[in-house]
């Protein structure tokens, strides 16, 4: 699966001179928990959140319509191509610690991927896993770690690899 597949499309933005009030409403009417702030040459140069009006704003008791976009923002809007892998995308949500990216395509922004347009890709992802089980439930499988619950020790990993039909964590493997 690509970010292609699970991103949000269009992109929610706001001028970098827009006041928290108006940044606030906007997230309202388009029941969307960030957006993507873009200066005067329409470039995004960061991205308003929920978090960032809360601990920015509203938790320095500060008036929000003497704020704008601009000064809020988380900078810079970490992007990615919408043809990446969908697991790359989330170890990097996960090192970066956020939980949205952009989505770039030929220099502009497409649309933005988000921890919870992943969530709802699971249940397939899972069914996905399930049928490779299937079709190969004695062979050893190679390739490239997965997320999940070990089948052995039934730990949260990041790093499983198909063994013999099963998902098995690092630790277990290297216990044999």
């Amino acid at each position: 699966m690509i970010v292609r597949e699970a991103m949000s499309s269009p992109v929610i933005s706001v001028d970098e001179n827009e006041d928290i009030v108006q940044v606030a409403n906007k997230m309202r009417e388009q029941r969307v928990g960030a957006v993507v702030v873009l200066n005067q040459q329409n470039l995004p140069v960061g991205i308003v959140t929920e978090r960032d009006i809360v601990t920015r704003v509203v938790a320095d008791g500060v008036s929000p319509s003497t704020f704008f976009a601009g000064k809020v923002m988380s900078s810079p809007l970490k992007m990615v191509d919408p043809e990446m892998n969908l697991m790359d995308a989330m170890k990097m949500m996960d090192k970066e610690n956020i939980r949205r990216l952009g989505v770039i395509y030929k220099g502009e922004l497409v649309g933005v991927v988000t921890d919870r347009n992943i969530i709802r890709f699971v249940p397939t992802i899972i069914d996905i896993l399930r049928e490779q089980k299937e079709i190969n439930p004695l062979g050893h499988v190679s390739g490239s770690s997965t997320v999940g619950y070990c089948e052995k020790c039934e730990l949260y990993s990041m790093n499983l690899r198909a063994i013999d039909g099963n998902f098995i964590c690092e630790d277990c493997r290297v216990d044999g």
